[in-house]
């Protein structure tokens, strides 16, 4: 999951600190959910399923 969505940001030539804004939390809470090293709220998981157009079951890897 976690590289899916830094795969995502990246084909989109998104910085972190871009994507953090429009989801609205710091750069470092971002970095840290592209890490693993926080779990991504659910309705975080949602507005980046939203933005990218793209099932919450792709961001999971539960789907390609």
């Amino acid at each position: 999951m976690y590289q899916r969505i830094r795969d995502l940001r990246e084909d989109r030539d998104l910085s972190q600190a871009a994507l953090a804004k429009l989801l609205n939390v710091s750069q470092s809470t971002y970095s840290r959910y592209e890490s693993g090293y926080l779990d991504i709220p659910s309705n975080i998981l949602i507005a980046l399923a939203r933005f990218y157009q793209v099932s919450v079951d792709y961001i999971l890897g539960l789907t390609d």
